[in-house]
């Protein structure tokens, strides 16, 4: 007999409540996004600290693409935690995208089959900063 899934973010139950009252002090204002990609574009600002993120539609899933640093760690574990499911993560290098200069972290829920190139422990690493 087997019990239910771990929970995708198997984290300590305190650091896990820390990042979601971090995560509830974090503004939004709106973004340009792409153009004519149907996305929607966000600046996501904790403490003095901000983070463009993008979401779009994608075949059979979600693409969520955040500017790399704290808090966009934050916002992708914020992420996995409120939708429950473990995503394919990946990096994307300084200055590949114009629309995220520092780098970005992109979490892609949908049919099975992508591998990570990026651990959750690294994210939980980086978040970690953006509660300071």
């Amino acid at each position: 007999m087997t019990g239910p899934a771990p929970p995708p973010l198997a984290i300590d139950p305190g650091l896990l409540r820390r990042f979601r009252d971090a995560g509830a002090k974090v503004t939004w204002t709106a973004a340009p996004g792409p153009p004519g990609a149907p996305s929607s574009a966000r600046i996501a600002r904790l403490h003095e600290e901000e983070a463009r993120i993008e979401e779009r539609p994608t075949p059979g899933g979600h693409l969520l693409k955040v500017e790399s640093g704290p808090v966009g760690a934050l916002i992708v574990l914020l992420e996995i935690d409120r939708r429950g499911g473990l995503p394919t993560l990946s990096s994307e290098e300084a200055g590949a995208d114009g629309a995220f200069p520092s780098g970005a972290i992109e979490a892609r829920w949908g049919p099975p089959g992508g591998r990570s190139t990026l651990a959750v422990r690294d994210l939980i690493e980086v978040a970690r900063y953006a509660l300071v």
